[in-house]
């Protein structure tokens, strides 16, 4: 999968205000399974990844997915926004709703499925996350990592082009990060691209074929993974990478 950023300029508020998250981000990258944005908090990562979704809008540029530039109509962004799958830090599970019914919701009305096919693809997903026991059971009775995944299962049942992940650990405990952790690294062998937003740093180093590297809201670094955790090119990933990695 191939991204470009042209000249992308994202800000918040107005007048004194006003505070540029994104600042002018000219670059592409070729990721064939896995793209990390890594920086400090605050660099723009997940506001990019908004505008890659399509539920964010830059004040300038554009964004090119695969040769294609997202849509700027709003009929168009819609269809857009159903091919990909997002995945937040937040669950955003309906709690008066089962898990199956979680992950049936979206086929159903978002992506206009019958429900004699939408259960059993639901089920189907589920099942292959581990999750078919806790099918029938609300969030509420769920842990935390399970919760998780029953959000992993409803972006990947409708086959997105692009799975999204952003900080989708950061409200879990440590043995529950493991467990997700381990389900992203698994769905790296589904075909599905992702792009990951994560301050997991050593996960980052062992599933990213690519990272980007953002610092106040520049686009720094594009490059193998490897590479940039053996080797970073800019003073501000070196000093990032000291600082994460020293304990």
């Amino acid at each position: 999968m191939k991204l470009e950023f042209q000249d992308i300029l994202k800000s918040f508020g107005a007048g004194t205000e006003k505070r540029i998250v994104l600042d002018g981000i000219t670059r592409s990258v070729d990721f064939p399974h896995v793209l990390a944005l890594l920086g400090p908090s605050g660099g723009g990562k997940s506001t990019l990844l908004r505008l890659i979704a399509g539920l964010e809008h830059a004040d300038t540029g554009r964004i090119v997915l695969d040769g294609v530039a997202l849509p700027e109509s709003e009929e168009a962004l819609l269809r857009y926004r159903r091919s990909l799958g997002v995945v937040f830090q937040a669950f955003n599970l309906f709690p008066h709703m089962t898990a199956l019914q979680n992950v049936v919701l979206p086929l159903t009305e978002v992506h206009g499925m019958e429900k004699r096919e939408a259960y059993p693809r639901a089920l189907e997903v589920l099942t292959r996350l581990g999750l078919a026991d806790h099918a029938g059971k609300k969030p509420a009775l769920l842990s935390g990592g399970q919760r998780q995944r029953v959000a992993i299962a409803r972006a990947l049942a409708a086959k997105p082009r692009l799975l999204l992940f952003d900080e989708p650990t950061s409200a879990l405990d440590p043995e529950m990060t493991a467990e997700v952790l381990q389900l992203i690294a698994e769905l790296k062998d589904s075909g599905t691209p992702m792009l990951l937003v994560t301050h997991e740093m050593g996960f980052a180093r062992k599933i990213a074929d690519q990272v980007a590297f953002l610092s106040e809201g520049k686009l720094l670094e594009v490059g193998a993974a490897s590479e940039f955790f053996h080797q970073p090119q800019s003073l501000q990933a070196s000093r990032f990478l000291e600082k994460v990695l020293a304990f």
